[in-house]
């Protein structure tokens, strides 16, 4: 008998474990909430309530990829458990936020707040304050909103600043200590920014002016680069209904896209000398512009009117090879960690929509009330994610 119920607990405990790397949420961004998905079987786990609003919000991950950081742009930080569905705690840091980062060793979690502007930087564990860091700027000691916030090599933080026009690192080795240095006059109006894989290059789009500004965070020595200077030169510009992301930016072989302010194309830039390589006309003001993880497809939705549709393009010869109309609302997108599907969601239709990457058929719908960011758990591990 006793036998047999250690062999019940053990059979119990195998069906129950489960591992994090296969998971993921879905932001329902009108209730306040949260799916719980499972994404090899493309199932829906469960549903968090409570977070508040989610207009804007996004998502990073611990390093054992069980709990989820929620960003809300009500000042929100939630921090939920992934595995057992449940929502862990929540504080409200601002007025108004827009994104956030982890740390490299998963302890620190850093908000980047448009107001009051400045980054705030929490315990990981405890959400407790660590560091206060107001973005102020100019003679009369002003506040700018913070965007473009990222995590970088070596327990760093990255952001830049949309009224002041600078970019700031911030060296969080010594938590009672941050070091900050500043780099000024890189451009008007930052509107968001982009870390390279291998955590190398800080890009920050400028919506102010044409062109990028360049920090190589090994030699910060350097300073900030300017590139694609006058892209848009002698074009008029198309109204911009919703700022382009940077961060869903994709790498390619030895080429980056990247989305054209108030234009309709892609950008297409050498990152051997971070030259423009040329420029993709496109269905409208590209908004995300993500590669699948095998470099071989970059896949791009649209801002309003334009935002029934994806375009998806090859890396090699820079040729549209598929466009397909999901539905209107498309507003984010999110590989599978190895490639094989793509799951979008599709606002006005309540539903996420997974598609096959080959050969771009529908594999599986499921629903969720206004759904926007899709995070994966593998993010967990990949810089800037």
């Amino acid at each position: 008998m006793k036998f047999l119920l250690v062999l019940l607990l053990m059979i119990s405990n195998a069906v129950w474990a489960q591992g994090t790397g296969d998971l993921g949420i879905i932001i329902e961004r009108a209730t306040g909430s949260v799916k719980v998905v499972e994404n090899s079987g493309n199932t829906v786990l469960d549903t968090i309530t409570g977070l508040g609003d989610l207009s804007h919000a996004s998502a990073v991950y611990s390093r054992d990829a069980r709990y989820a950081y929620v960003f809300g742009r009500d000042g929100g930080l939630t921090k939920i458990d992934v595995l057992s569905k449940t929502l862990v705690k929540r504080i409200i840091q601002s007025g108004n936020s827009i994104g956030g980062a982890i740390s490299q060793d998963g302890k620190l979690v850093a908000v980047s707040n448009y107001k009051p502007g400045g980054v705030k930087i929490f315990d990981a564990e405890t959400l407790d304050l660590v560091a206060d860091i107001p973005a102020i700027y100019g003679e009369g000691n002003l506040l700018s909103k913070v965007i473009g916030l990222v995590d970088a090599p070596g327990q760093r933080f990255v952001f830049s600043l949309w009224d002041a026009g600078e970019t700031w690192v911030v060296d969080m080795k010594d938590v009672k200590n941050p070091v900050i240095t500043k780099f000024k006059d890189i451009g008007q109006n930052p509107y968001d920014a982009l870390i390279t894989p291998d955590g190398r290059y800080y890009i920050a789009g400028l919506f102010g002016e044409d062109g990028m500004a360049l920090l190589d965070l090994w030699y910060l020595d350097k300073g900030i680069k300017r590139i694609l200077p006058g892209y848009g030169k002698g074009k008029k510009k198309l109204p911009v209904y919703k700022m382009p992301h940077l961060e869903g930016w994709a790498i390619a072989g030895n080429y980056a896209f990247v989305p054209a302010v108030g234009l309709h194309e892609v950008l297409v830039i050498n990152t051997l000398d971070w030259t423009e390589a040329g420029r993709i006309p496109v269905h409208g003001q590209p908004v995300f512009v993500m590669a699948r993880p095998d470099g071989r497809h970059v896949w791009v939705n649209f801002a309003v009117p334009h935002n029934d549709t994806i375009q998806i393009i090859d890396s090699q010869s820079l040729k549209l090879v598929k466009q397909l109309q999901p539905g209107k609302g498309v507003l984010h997108m999110e590989f599978e960690p190895r490639g094989e599907e793509v799951w979008l969601s599709v606002r006005d239709k309540n539903k996420i929509q997974v598609y096959d990457t080959a050969d771009f058929s529908v594999k599986a719908e499921l629903y969720a009330d206004t759904p926007s960011g899709i995070f994966f758990t593998y993010r967990a591990h990949r810089i800037g994610l």
